[in-house]
């Protein structure tokens, strides 16, 4: 009998089949209920809102069970399925990897994103594909849609191998070993040029992931247009929700008056959303 955790899994998965659809990232159990009722048909956690929210910074600042404990109280919050940013996999192995994988799935996640760079610089790639296919490993067959991240565009503009056409062959090369590797869909960041994500979602064997709201300012439905499938925002909400509290504390420190309040919801309509 098929579990809840495969018909999610089943449900994420086939979103990167259709025309295209974007994955909202939450931060904590509030902003998922938010999302969910919206109409949203899956959310993704975001690790740089989390780690905001704890007061550090984005990066793996966060250590593998407090973001996994954040992750699972998301879960719990909503009926959707969740996938989780797990940075890197924290861990200097595969095995590392592999065991945060299977971590984030006892948790309820039916899904993440594994990114293939640490401490500003890129895995090799063999590294990185090893990393991969531990993850893959350690998944739940058939019930885990696994997110390959490639930071190919986010890395030292500085470093050797920036040619752009360099850099298209290695993001590709990278991504096709990913899918290889198990990986159901490739997480391009910081990729900009709508040239060059229609190139990108051309030549890539499988669906293309690209980020809205951070270099990126193309809205959802020109990335489809272009060949997308998945698009994300990152820390993009939680970015949104704390520059609100930064411009409403100001005005209250500076003049004591309530305009940040036009427009916010309700204290009672909050109390509906969020009981069950």
């Amino acid at each position: 009998m098929p579990t809840p955790e495969l018909d999610k899994a089943a449900i994420l998965l086939a979103l990167h089949a259709g025309p295209g659809f974007v994955l909202p990232n939450a931060w904590d159990p509030g902003s998922a209920r938010i999302l969910e009722q919206i109409g949203f048909p899956a959310i993704a956690t975001t690790s740089a809102g989390i780690a905001w929210s704890c007061g550090v910074p984005d990066g793996e600042a966060l250590d593998r069970d407090t973001m996994l404990e954040h992750v699972g109280r998301i879960v719990a919050a909503v009926g959707v399925p969740v996938t989780a940013d797990l940075e890197a996999g924290y861990g200097d192995t595969s095995a590392d990897v592999g065991r945060t994988v299977a971590l984030a799935a006892e948790v309820g996640a039916v899904g993440a994103n594994i990114e293939d760079a640490s401490d500003g610089g890129l895995f090799g790639i063999e590294e990185a594909v090893d990393r991969l296919a531990a993850a893959r490993a350690a998944a739940p067959s058939g019930s885990f849609v696994l997110n390959a991240r490639t930071d190919t565009y986010f890395v030292d503009p500085s470093l050797p191998g920036r040619d752009s056409d360099d850099l298209f062959a290695q993001t590709v090369e990278r991504a096709s070993r990913y899918l290889d590797a198990g990986a159901d869909c490739v997480f391009v960041p910081g990729v900009v040029e709508e040239d060059t994500i229609r190139r990108l979602a051309a030549a890539i064997p499988g669906p293309l992931n690209v980020v809205a709201g951070l270099a990126s300012t193309i809205d959802a439905r020109t990335l489809f247009s272009l060949g997308v499938r998945r698009v994300s925002l990152g820390g993009s909400l939680a970015r949104a929700a704390l520059s609100l509290v930064e411009r409403a504390g100001r005005e209250l420190l500076d003049t004591g008056t309530l305009g940040f309040l036009d427009g916010a919801i309700g204290y009672a309509d909050l109390q509906r959303r969020f009981s069950r």
